[in-house]
């Protein structure tokens, strides 16, 4: 059962009479003292969800339906509710325990799933390293000494190592991309509003995406079907064009021309760089053309998050609690979104119009290809090296993530191979908004082709 996929775990419960042995065993298996976890269901509360998904299928059973994912086990990020368990966004003294499950978690719940436990984050979703916790850094699940990456460094690391199949996570600069590129699994970063956020602790909330992190594309798909949708709770949710997911090329061609970076960088690490430079290579005999471009516009857009007044979000965000208790945060969290105060309202208004202006451009060079292709994370980190320089080292992560959400984009992190060093490697495929079933149908076939071990099993 480590390692099963959602079909894997859905044949195995068919075939079960008792699904409770099952997710029984599972628990029994899970390693203790495990820093990938804030809290996590025993067997009690395991037999309180069963009892209850018992009782919706056999509702929808009477209807003439079924369950998608009864007895599904997964996890989700500790920024999301989940009605009767405490949501800490990574700071304890944060803590709430809520009455009502976010919208995409009750989803989840309504559609049978079993949820196994909350993961660890950075403190607010505030970084791309997984080391920004009081919970403990949580460690590359193919080498401890390396970063697992962030913010969703809990729920990569739960899908990587086959405890789950699949885990839900929040997306804002990066923290669902970079922690599945280095870790080897899939990370769907859908279009903004596609999934509803309500319920789920802001981190920068006009840019947040409700994201999800799986062994395979088609897993990380199913679970983003039965998600996404109109949402009147959540200002943000959008309403999905009618045929814009099945227009895209990217869903139907087969010689697909991508963009890169014309000069990647890579933070000095060579080993990433070859990485990179075989990866593309296989996509060449997959049968794409790589069109390098000019990435300036992307950085510009990219350097509004953090180094410009968009950074004023994350104090909106967080500003009552950052003024009646800064005593909570971790020291370098609080020193981030304080760093907002400098900008005015005046900044801010200009930040969103250079922003408008980026978009623009950022259009018409998409309007000229199918889609971007990246490197997720330009470098690998060991954890001693990001404690000793957390801002800088940190910021190296985000070098070709931050932009994606500002533009409006859609995009699907993908395992494209392992360095000399065993440490794997990830690609990013960017499309816009509402590509996110095109990214998935050509992830899907990139998948097959290059026809990688799934996560970190292969080295457990």
């Amino acid at each position: 059962m480590i390692g099963w996929t959602i079909d894997d775990w859905r044949r195995a419960i068919e075939e079960s009479a008792a699904p409770q042995n099952l997710l029984s065993d599972l628990l029994d298996r899970l390693p203790r003292d495990d820093v990938a976890w804030i809290s996590r269901v025993d067997h009690d509360g395991l037999k309180a969800q069963l009892a209850a998904a018992d009782e919706r299928r056999a509702l929808a059973r009477r209807k003439g339906s079924d369950l998608p994912l009864y007895g599904v086990p997964c996890a989700i990020k500790d920024n999301m509710d989940l009605a009767g368990w405490p949501t800490t966004a990574g700071c304890p003294g944060f803590a709430y325990q809520p009455e009502t499950s976010a919208f995409v978690v009750q989803r989840l719940i309504e559609a049978g799933a079993i949820i196994i436990g909350k993961t660890n984050l950075d403190q607010f979703a505030t970084g791309l390293c997984g080391v920004r916790t009081p919970y403990g850094p949580v460690p590359n699940a193919f080498d401890p000494a390396y970063v697992s990456g962030g913010s969703s460094a809990g729920s990569a690391s739960v899908v990587a190592r086959g405890l789950v199949p699949f885990a839900l996570a929040s997306d804002t600069a990066g923290s669902v991309r970079v922690p599945a590129g280095l870790n080897n699994i899939i990370g769907l970063k859908p279009t903004r509003g596609a999934l509803s956020t309500a319920g789920v602790v802001p981190a920068s909330r006009t840019l947040d995406c409700v994201s999800v992190l799986a062994l395979t594309v088609a897993d990380a798909r199913f679970v983003y079907d039965l998600l996404v949708g109109y949402d009147e709770a959540d200002a943000y949710s959008r309403h999905v064009p009618i045929g814009s997911q099945t227009s895209h090329a990217l869903a139907y061609v087969t010689n697909p021309r991508l963009g890169v970076p014309a000069a990647p960088d890579f933070c000095g690490d060579a080993l990433t760089q070859a990485a990179y430079e075989a990866a593309l290579k296989r996509l060449e005999e997959f049968g794409a053309t790589i069109v390098p471009l000019d990435f300036e516009m992307f950085d510009a857009a990219g350097r509004l998050f953090y180094q410009d007044a968009f950074v004023g979000e994350r104090y909106a965000a967080l500003e009552e609690f950052a003024v009646t208790q800064p005593d909570a945060f971790l020291p370098i969290i609080l020193e981030i979104i304080n760093g907002a105060k400098k900008y005015s309202a005046a900044d801010a208004f200009r930040a969103i119009y250079k922003l408008a202006d980026l978009k623009r451009e950022a259009d018409k060079i998409m309007a000229g290809i199918d889609g971007l292709i990246v490197p997720t994370a330009p470098v690998h980190l060991k954890i001693a090296d990001v404690e000793a320089d957390p801002i800088k080292l940190n910021s190296l992560m985000s070098r070709y993530t931050n932009f994606v959400n500002l533009l409006d984009f859609s995009a699907l992190a993908l395992p494209a191979g392992f360095r000399t060093d065993g440490l794997p490697f990830g690609l990013t495929l960017i499309g816009p908004a509402w590509a996110d079933l095109a990214l998935c149908d050509f992830g899907a076939r990139l998948e097959a082709y290059l026809a990688l071990p799934r996560g970190a099993l292969a080295v457990q």
